[in-house]
C-alpha cells in the first residue's frame, strides 16, 4: 500500500476537552503505526497562558484564529505536494482556507453549536458573539471538498450547512479502545469500593459525561430520584466526569436521595473501564451527541445501557440498548418522562442472570462495528482515495495542458 504523508491540524490542548485528543492520538498513531508518515500540528497557548481564566477563552481563539495561521502559512507552503492535510475536527474550520487548494480532508463530530446558533436548540440559546464565531467556523469549512463525519446524523447536519455539495463526504463510526471489555462485575465493584470509599458491592448506575448541557446530567438525577422514589431498591448513583456546575448542583441539592448520589472527577482510565464493568447499568438519556462514545464504551465492558430513542445514540446502540424518549421541554411533562425512564431501571435490574447475559451478549456483539481497527481500515482507504484522486485530476489537467492540439 501506498504510504501517506499526513498533517493533522488539530486544537489546541489548553481547552481541557478529552474526547479532541483521544480523537487526534488515535487517527496519528494508528496511521503511524501502519506506516505512514504522521505529524500532529496545533496551536500553542502563547496569550491565553499569560491572561486570567476570564479571559483565557478569547485569547485562546486569537492564539488559534489569527496567530496560529499567520505562524504556519511558509511552514506548510513546504510540505510535498502529496502530502495530505487532515483537519481533525470541522470547528477548526478557519483553518480549512489554508489548505483548501491543497489535497485534505475535514472530520465532522457534531454541529450542536452550529444548530444553536442558528436558533434551533432552544434549550441552549446562543449570545450574539457565538452566533459570530460559529459564523466563521462555517465560513471555513464550506470552503472544503472532502468530509469524514462520525455518524449518519453529523453527515446529515454538515449537508444542510453547507453551501454547495462537496467532492467526498462519507460516514466513518469512532472507533474505541480495545482496553474496554468486560470484567468480573464482583471483583471490579469491591475494587472501585476500595478506591472510591463508596460500598458498591450490591451494584450502582452509572452515567458518564461532561457538564455539557446536551449530556442531561439533570435528567439523570430526575429519573434516579423517580426510581428511588418507588422504593424498589437502594442502589447509588455515581456520575463521573467533571464537577457538578450551579445548575446541576441546585437539582442533586433538592433531591431526596442526594446521600447516595457521587460526583466523581478525575478518575484514570483504567478506573473509568472498572466503573463501566461493575454498574448494574449505564443511564444515558442525552439530548444530542455527535456519536456517543461512551453507549459503545459501556457495551463492551459488558454494561447494559439505557439511552435515549434519537441518532446518532440509536445508531450506536443498534438493538442491544433499553431506549427511552428524549426529555420534554415542558416542565409539566418532566415528572411523568422521568417516571416513565425509571420503568426501565426496574426492568433491566428485574432481569433473570440469563435475561442479563443475552442483553450483555448482544451489546458485545453491536460494537464490533466500532473495532478501531474497522475505523482506521475505512479512514486510510478514504485518505488514499482522496490523494489518488487528486493526482488523477493533476495528470488529466497537465494532459490538457501539453497534449496534442
Amino acid at each position: 500500500m501506498k504510504k501517506l504523508n499526513l498533517v493533522f491540524l488539530a486544537h489546541p490542548e489548553i481547552l481541557g476537552s478529552q474526547s479532541m485528543p483521544r480523537f487526534a492520538e488515535m487517527m496519528a498513531n494508528g496511521m503511524a503505526e501502519r506506516g505512514h508518515s504522521t505529524e500532529i500540528i496545533r496551536p500553542s497557548p502563547h496569550l491565553a497562558k499569560m491572561t486570567i481564566s476570564f479571559f483565557r477563552k478569547w485569547f485562546g481563539y486569537i492564539d488559534a484564529f489569527l496567530l496560529f495561521p499567520l505562524q504556519i502559512r511558509r511552514k506548510l507552503k513546504g510540505y510535498a505536494d502529496n502530502t495530505l492535510f487532515v483537519i481533525l475536527d470541522h470547528a477548526l474550520g478557519p483553518w480549512v482556507f489554508l489548505v483548501a487548494d491543497r489535497p485534505h480532508v475535514i472530520h465532522c463530530h457534531d454541529f450542536l453549536a452550529q444548530k444553536s446558533a442558528f436558533g434551533e436548540i432552544p434549550e441552549h440559546p446562543t449570545a450574539w458573539s457565538g452566533r459570530r464565531y460559529q459564523s466563521l467556523i462555517r465560513w471555513g469549512y464550506s470552503k472544503g471538498q472532502n468530509f469524514i463525519s462520525v455518524s449518519e446524523k453529523t453527515q446529515s447536519d454538515l449537508h444542510r450547512f453547507l453551501v454547495t455539495p462537496p467532492n467526498l463526504s462519507e460516514v466513518v463510526y469512532n472507533g474505541i479502545n480495545k482496553k474496554f471489555s468486560p470484567m468480573n462485575q464482583n471483583i471490579a465493584q469491591k475494587d472501585l469500593s476500595e478506591i472510591l470509599g463508596i460500598d458498591l458491592s450490591k451494584g450502582f448506575i452509572l452515567h458518564v459525561g461532561g457538564n455539557q448541557w446536551y449530556k442531561n446530567r439533570e435528567g439523570v438525577i430526575e429519573i434516579y430520584d423517580a426510581w428511588r422514589s418507588t422504593g424498589v431498591k437502594h442502589l447509588p448513583l455515581l456520575l463521573v466526569g467533571k464537577a457538578p456546575d450551579a445548575k446541576l448542583n441546585r437539582i442533586y441539592s433538592k433531591s431526596d436521595f442526594k446521600n447516595d448520589i457521587y460526583f466523581i472527577e478525575g478518575l484514570e482510565d483504567r478506573m473509568v473501564r472498572m466503573a463501566y464493568a461493575g454498574a448494574s447499568l449505564f443511564l444515558f438519556p442525552s439530548l444530542a451527541e455527535g456519536f456517543g462514545w461512551p453507549i459503545a464504551e459501556a457495551m463492551a465492558s459488558g454494561c447494559p445501557v439505557i439511552t435515549t430513542n434519537e441518532p446518532p445514540m440509536t445508531e450506536v446502540a443498534g438493538d442491544a440498548a433499553h431506549l427511552i424518549s428524549i426529555k420534554p421541554t415542558e416542565d409539566f411533562q418532566k415528572k411523568e418522562w422521568a417516571k416513565s425512564s425509571a420503568k426501565i431501571i426496574d426492568k433491566i435490574l428485574c432481569l433473570s442472570p440469563d435475561e442479563r447475559f443475552k442483553i450483555i451478549e448482544k451489546g458485545l456483539h453491536n460494537v464490533k462495528r466500532f473495532e478501531i481497527e474497522h475505523t482506521l481500515n475505512q479512514v486510510e482507504k478514504l485518505y488514499l482515495s482522496i490523494l489518488k484522486g487528486k493526482e488523477t485530476h493533476e495528470n488529466l489537467k497537465g494532459h490538457c495542458q501539453h497534449g496534442p492540439l
